[in-house]
């Protein structure tokens, strides 16, 4: 079966044996990518129209108890130039987040033990307070059940938590001994069961990784079924064991997209960050490939370029307002919008944008394909 015919499949079944999946995943026809990326348009669009959700993202911390192989935020990297991020700069952030037009907050850093379940509890109840109509997603990593809970308790709707890799083996080509693939599996349990709306998500083409591990991480997807999925290519830091190695492939990681919007209609799928650093048109790329996230960063300017979690990382100077204003014209040139929304998850029986407000639309925008050309206006 050819690639097309298995893109149709998906689209109108939702799934692929696992030869087929693989067949999609290793398949050199370059039209693959545009056939599979038409299909999830329209699959997104059948749910959340042409509406992309923006996620104010504020790097509060690079200090990490964890030594990851590929990180450059690690704990063994004596270079990093740490910082935190009081609960004053925190709410400055979320202040100035809200009047560019944000509902949505992510709290990100590295496992740092300084913010104890008292500071974090202080930090989301007062954005909570402060910004009722908004929501609070955190991505702070591993903590135990009872930690998750009580943040769950203040007021986090939210958690983001990458699983990395659907393999134990695999898993421990990129974590230190310390590390438990069974334990972060478990955390994704305990956050599903606790009712946050969770997230999880996969390096591409991280050291190691071959085509089953893919495979293995879509049927992980399915069976557990997030409401978020992250994904992004691998890019190496220059403080790291895999300093050496190549970044992750922008078409592969634009065709899992595509995959994953197919397997998971209603899933909330950003266009990251780490696909703008290796392509400049990695995020309009990643909109059309059937993503309908993005998260402009708000951190304080003085700080984003101390948060590397790989090298050359985009945005880590633009002012917020700057950042928000070139992101909606660059999104609009996709023929998609950027809406005032806290984005939420929905289902099929729970679809309402009534609430959404669009931000102020660019005139004059050119569409984009995912190979960065020109789009007929029939194919926006």
């Amino acid at each position: 079966m050819n690639g097309n015919h298995l893109a149709d499949k998906l689209a109108q079944t939702g799934n692929l044996s696992d030869e087929e999946l693989t067949e999609v995943l290793l398949s050199e026809d370059p039209a693959l990518g545009g056939y599979l990326a038409a299909k999830a348009r329209e699959v997104r669009e059948r749910v959340y129209g042409k509406d992309v959700y923006i996620r104010g993202l504020i790097e509060f911390t690079n200090y990490c108890r964890n030594n990851c192989y590929y990180c450059g935020i690690r704990s063994g990297n004596a270079h990093a130039d740490r910082y935190r991020l009081d609960e004053e700069e925190i709410l400055s952030s979320c202040s100035s987040g809200y009047a560019l037009g944000f509902r949505t907050f992510v709290l990100q850093g590295g496992e740092d033990p300084y913010f104890t379940d008292e500071r974090m509890i202080s930090i989301v109840s007062a954005i909570k307070k402060n910004w009722p109509d908004c929501a609070v997603t955190l991505s702070v990593g591993e903590r135990e059940k009872e930690s998750y809970q009580k943040l769950f308790d203040a007021g986090a709707d939210r958690y983001l938590l990458r699983h990395e890799t659907a393999d134990p083996g695999h898993y421990r080509m990129l974590h230190p001994e310390a590390m438990s693939f069974e334990h972060r599996m478990q955390c994704l349990q305990n956050l599903r069961e606790i009712g946050y709306q969770v997230g999880c998500g996969m390096m591409v083409g991280s050291p190691g990784q071959r085509a089953e591990h893919l495979l293995k991480d879509l049927r992980f997807l399915q069976e557990f079924r997030p409401e978020m999925v992250g994904i992004g290519p691998f890019i190496p830091h220059r403080e790291t064991k895999y300093a050496d190695y190549e970044a992750g492939s922008v078409n592969l990681t634009l065709r899992l997209l595509s995959v994953i919007r197919l397997l998971l209609p209603e899933v909330l799928l950003p266009a990251t960050t780490a696909l703008g650093t290796v392509d400049p048109k990695g995020r309009e790329k990643g909109i059309l490939a059937g993503a309908n996230v993005v998260m402009p960063n708000l951190s304080p300017t003085g700080v984003r370029e101390k948060y590397l979690l790989y090298d050359n990382k985009i945005c880590t100077g633009d002012e917020a307002a700057e950042c928000i204003r070139c992101l909606t014209a660059r999104i609009s040139g996709t023929g998609y919008r950027i809406v005032k929304s806290r984005g939420d998850h929905i289902t099929e029986d729970s679809f309402d944008n009534a609430s959404d407000t669009l931000m102020p639309e660019v005139e004059g925008a050119t569409a984009l394909g995912t190979d960065g050309t020109a789009l007929p206006q029939d194919k926006v």
